[in-house]
């Protein structure tokens, strides 16, 4: 009784929400059920553009307003979401339980923030999301909502109504004689941006199952992709990528070419099964061809230009960086500071790498940077003039030193 007076008495407050919308099943049911549940309140539509597809978008402003929302507003994020959020992130080094390259996760933030500044704009005075209650985006979305409009109350249908299958979803809107393209049967549960694109469930859910070639759909299977190697180069100005093949290129411009070239030659796919923030494990298969090749430069200089000591610091800053970005915790001080900590690691990767792309492989191949500190009259085996083999007795000693003691007093 307690639960159900709670919705009644939050129902009289609620007269306008945003609801984040992509126009599947989910969301096209959740603007009637806000409707019904929320006293006739105002729905205002939300899709963030972060990359997904012209498909993906094409008639969603009408079937929103078909559905009952009263305004639908498609906000292009795609530049902003690579510049200020992917770029930034993989200088880092951040890579979520040593393969996840946090395609989903670095996304989130950005369709937060713009869903709250509509939120702003309309005056409303709730944010709904259709995220469900096992995953990690109710988080993740909620944690950014708190960080930015505490003011807002958000409500989270999939921990409030009743139903429970796409079955119950169908029946609902038929019996509301909404239009929905969507049907009883759903292979994939996928999420796509201009970074990646992630598929769960069907067969995926037993991990002994092999992902079957319906799987994929940004990458050609390696064994079928070409015989003959690729060779793509990338110069890279302060850890980001400004040219593909000498062709200059915005943050964006740049991930979608080499999305497409990377791609066709089956690179960047994994097939993981990770631990989620909520507690449970989950398999999952991800496509990130461009991100793989970007990656692989971003390192590539990175051996070139980092020592040791600022290359482990930088490995625990990316470490940190990874669980903070895949936990939904953007908007906080610990980000500002994990950000600031490797920018000046991040501004000296200059340069350019060029990118062997075969059979499911992206192998760097050359690299150069203005700031390298390697030396080939260093680093040779030949006589040289830099190097004195002598000098490296009297370091060993002193870097022994401890380990010489120890061993001492036990001799004792």
């Amino acid at each position: 009784m307690s639960n159900v007076n709670s919705v009644v008495n939050a129902s009289s407050e609620v007269k306008k929400v945003v609801l984040a919308y992509s126009g599947g099943l989910d969301t096209s049911a959740i603007i009637p059920w806000l409707k019904e549940t929320y006293n006739d309140c105002e729905i205002v539509a939300f899709c963030a553009d972060v990359g997904q597809g012209e498909a993906e978008l094409e008639g969603l402003y009408e079937k929103a307003i078909a559905s009952g929302a009263s305004e639908c507003y498609i906000v292009d994020l795609k530049e902003e979401l690579v510049a200020d959020y992917i770029y930034p992130t993989i200088a880092t080094g951040a890579i979520y339980e040593g393969t996840y390259l946090l395609g989903t996760s670095m996304a989130r933030p950005i369709i937060a923030k713009a869903q709250v500044e509509v939120a702003r704009k309309v005056g409303a005075d709730a944010v709904c999301h259709g995220c469900t209650g096992k995953g990690n985006d109710q988080v993740r979305f909620e944690g950014c909502f708190a960080a930015l409009a505490p003011d807002l109350k958000v409500i989270a249908p999939w921990r409030e109504w009743e139903m429970v299958s796409r079955e119950d979803l169908l029946d609902y809107l038929a019996e509301r004689n909404i239009a929905t393209s969507a049907s009883a049967t759903k292979i994939y549960s996928r999420d796509a941006n201009a970074w990646h694109i992630s598929h769960e469930g069907g067969e995926l859910e037993d991990p002994w199952n092999e992902p079957s070639k319906g799987v994929w759909t940004m990458t050609v299977a390696p064994e079928d992709a070409p015989n003959q190697p690729e060779y793509v180069s990338l110069e890279l100005e302060q850890g980001k990528v400004t040219k593909v093949n000498g062709e200059a290129f915005s943050p964006y411009q740049a991930l979608m070419v080499l999305n497409e070239v990377a791609g066709a030659h089956g690179v960047g796919r994994i097939d993981i099964t990770e631990n989620r923030l909520v507690g449970m494990k989950s398999r999952g298969c991800y496509e990130t061809p461009g991100g793989t090749v970007m990656f692989a430069a971003l390192r590539a200089i990175e051996e070139l230009v980092l020592d040791k000591t600022s290359r482990q610091w930088r490995e625990q800053v990316g470490a940190q960086m990874a669980h903070l970005v895949y936990d939904g915790r953007w908007f906080t001080p610990l980000c500002e500071s994990l950000l600031g900590a490797s920018k000046p690691l991040a501004d000296l990767i200059n340069g350019e790498v060029v990118v062997k792309l075969y059979k499911g492989q992206a192998s760097v191949v050359k690299k150069r940077s203005p700031n390298s500190l390697y030396s080939e009259e260093f680093a040779t085996f030949g006589a040289d003039d830099v190097y004195n083999q002598k000098d490296a007795e009297g370091f060993i000693r002193l870097y022994s030193l401890s380990s010489r003691i120890r061993a001492l007093h036990q001799q004792k």
